[in-house]
């Protein structure tokens, strides 16, 4: 078994929380279906444990330790907040962090019935996250880019997935086009999230209750969250989205777009990558990514 292939148990993790933290060794341990760079365990009712798995670095989670705390406290939905830091040792050899669990269910499990008040719940959530960010914030090696420099990743995902699950191929391409040509971010960076697909927001009562997984946050251009209003919201609400949000121009917006394009490939390529059962593969994601790219070709 090679060290990215470490089996977590739940007898792992009460043994680490012994050794590291034993005033929340009696707490009940409960695995969280998911995940991929990290593996997530309920630890009683109010805290979750963060176990790196297939991250071959722990940047992605020190990212989490260290800014999490400043961020948190400004925003208006509940995030995931560390409390603990369980660090490498003989027993397990990756870092861990103890953090407040977002109670809900993910959304690629579950769906949004009041569409109205989820597009000003994230229009919300997304005006107080995109604030300047400090010179320390990160950046993202990957993420982040004007579109003209993801050509590629949109191509190998147009490419990859099966051309009858994307249909009018030639009006994603003009989508995308349109975001390609779109002007580039001209203010300072802000805070963006990076990575708001389906998986990484949780909805209780038809609407959204709370953001997780903040491992891809950087400082840079907000239309990379903004395609959130393709990507998660129910049809018909992205220009409620965009008005309560207040903050994009035209171009953010064409930006905004074609980045949803490109990520809704992403989600109906892990969902095809399932059906074939291929290591990584949701095949749930599928039909979440035909939905957002309907959404996508529709426009606002």
């Amino acid at each position: 078994m090679t060290d990215t292939e470490i089996e977590i148990t739940a007898d792992l993790v009460r043994d680490l929380l012994r050794e590291q933290h034993p005033d929340l060794a009696g707490l009940a341990v409960r695995e969280v279906a998911g995940g991929w760079g990290n593996q997530m365990w309920r630890l009683g009712d109010e805290l979750a444990v963060r176990m790196q798995r297939m991250d071959p670095t722990p940047e992605l989670q020190l990212k989490e330790r260290r800014w999490l705390p400043v961020l948190a406290p400004r925003l208006p939905l509940p995030v995931p907040t560390p409390v603990r830091f369980g660090e490498p040792s003989g027993r397990f050899p990756k870092h861990w962090t103890v953090m407040t669990w977002v109670a809900g269910e993910p959304l690629d499990h579950g769906s949004i019935s009041r569409g109205a008040h989820a597009a000003d719940t994230l229009a919300g959530f997304l005006r107080a996250l995109h604030v300047e960010a400090p010179a320390e914030a990160p950046a993202s090696a990957d993420l982040g880019a004007h579109p003209k420099r993801c050509t590629s990743g949109f191509e190998h995902f147009l490419q990859a997935v099966a051309p009858d699950a994307v249909g009018d191929v030639g009006a994603v391409r003009d989508v995308w086009a349109d975001a390609v040509a779109a002007p580039e971010w001209a203010a300072p960076p802000v805070w963006v999230h990076g990575d708001l697909h389906p998986a990484n927001v949780v909805v209780s009562d038809g609407t959204l209750s709370g953001i997780v997984d903040f491992g891809s946050l950087f400082a840079g251009d907000p239309a990379w969250d903004l395609a959130a209003a393709w990507v998660l919201l129910p049809a018909g609400t992205a220009a409620r989205f965009f008005d309560a949000y207040g903050h994009a121009d035209e171009a953010a917006i064409r930006r905004a777009r074609g980045l949803a394009a490109m990520k809704s490939l992403f989600l109906l390529l892990m969902g095809q990558n399932g059906d074939r059962g291929l290591p990584g593969g949701k095949p749930h994601w599928g039909p979440a990514g035909r939905a957002a790219l309907d959404r996508v070709l529709k426009g606002m």
